[in-house]
């Protein structure tokens, strides 16, 4: 067993887009760390609170009754990166970039922190692999709506996500059964596909689009037709934010240009129900489902990862095992090196189980 070593001090903070369960990570760490006499600093606003030294003490009254709770106490952001960290010139208007990780490191040393912890996705565990590089103790915490975070099974935040894209599906069900019409629903999920193939799957989609499978949309408008002939007079469509046509590119909603991720998907629906609509005479409407999936209480798996997920990182932090994310690995706590996890995307592999059940009960992928 390793040996325990003396921790006084600890930071966390809530980096990222925000996604139910940060506030059960937070929670975990904190109920059990009091208890210990180890004193927590919470960070305000991701890092923006380590850049411009915004924090308060957190103790037990702080985080009761949060389990719950949607969003995070603490704040976040997903424009903050104290290693490119936009300005606006208050004359010109013209954005401009200051390396403040320096900053970030003073703060850290000033309140005599024994360890950070990060709750966020790849664009957090990034930033948080080149803060490990100049001297900070941090453990990272998997959390992205969209799975996609490489070194873990699961990232809290997706069950709930893909339970109410599910919800969703089964209330669209009714919709298009009512009118005879072809229901699209756009979900999110970046540049990877679980969320629609794991809402499809569960909620009866008739047709999953994802990115990892460029679609043609002949083979999705004869699979509306055959349905048709069939006597099944509508169909449901769940389609990725970030799925894209065979020989076409990404639909993007816009582009931030002082964000750390400045592609904004988004509108692929439209696209692919105006496509089905001109193609096949049948009435098509869209739903996108947007931040929705954001938010609201977290479902009880959710929160009992996260909740597992904080524990595991209090531990790591105890044995001074550093410069690493918890993960969930064949059903159990385990950790990665942050070096590994930063920058990358966990897509839905060709070979996935729920790839091959899909195809065996009849659901369209639109290759």
């Amino acid at each position: 067993m390793a040996k325990r070593r003396k921790v006084k001090r600890i930071g966390i903070l809530t980096a990222g887009g925000d996604c139910p369960g940060l506030n059960a990570v937070i929670r975990a760490v904190v109920k059990p760390a009091v208890e210990m006499g180890i004193e927590v600093i919470g960070f305000k606003d991701g890092y923006s609170g380590l850049m411009f030294n915004k924090w308060k003490k957190l103790d037990g009254h702080d985080v009761s009754g949060i389990l719950v709770q949607g969003g995070t106490i603490l704040g976040t952001s997903n424009k903050d990166n104290p290693f490119r960290q936009p300005f606006k010139d208050s004359r010109t208007g013209k954005v401009y970039y200051k390396d403040l990780s320096d900053d970030v490191v003073r703060t850290y040393k000033r309140l005599k922190l024994d360890a950070l912890i990060c709750i966020g996705g790849d664009g957090t565990q990034t930033v948080s692999s080149k803060l490990v590089e100049k001297g900070l103790n941090i453990v990272g915490v998997p959390k992205t709506i969209d799975n996609d975070l490489v070194g873990t099974d699961m990232t809290f935040g997706f069950d709930s996500a893909m339970t109410t894209a599910t919800e969703a599906i089964d209330k669209l069900h009714t919709t298009a059964q009512s009118h005879h019409r072809v229901m699209v629903l756009e979900v999110m999920g970046r540049y990877a596909g679980w969320i629609a193939l794991s809402s499809g799957l569960a909620g009866g989609g008739d047709i999953i689009i994802i990115p990892e499978i460029p679609y043609d949309i002949n083979s999705v408008c004869a699979k509306v037709r055959e349905r048709s002939r069939k006597g099944k007079r509508f169909s449901i469509v769940v389609v990725a934010e970030g799925a894209r046509p065979k020989g076409g590119g990404l639909v993007v909603k816009e582009v931030i240009k002082d964000s750390p991720d400045p592609i904004r998907l988004g509108g692929i629906g439209n696209k692919l129900g105006k496509d089905i609509e001109e193609r096949t005479g049948l009435e098509t409407r869209v739903t996108i489902l947007g931040h929705i999936q954001r938010g609201g209480t977290p479902t009880p798996f959710d929160r009992i990862l996260a909740t597992r997920f904080g524990i595991a990182a209090l531990e790591l932090v105890r044995n001074g095992d550093f410069g690493k994310m918890v993960c969930l690995r064949n059903g159990k706590m385990a950790s990665i090196s942050l070096e590994k996890v930063g920058g990358k995307v966990r897509t839905v592999p060709k070979n996935c189980e729920m790839i091959k059940a899909a195809r065996m009960i009849g659901i369209c992928l639109g290759d």
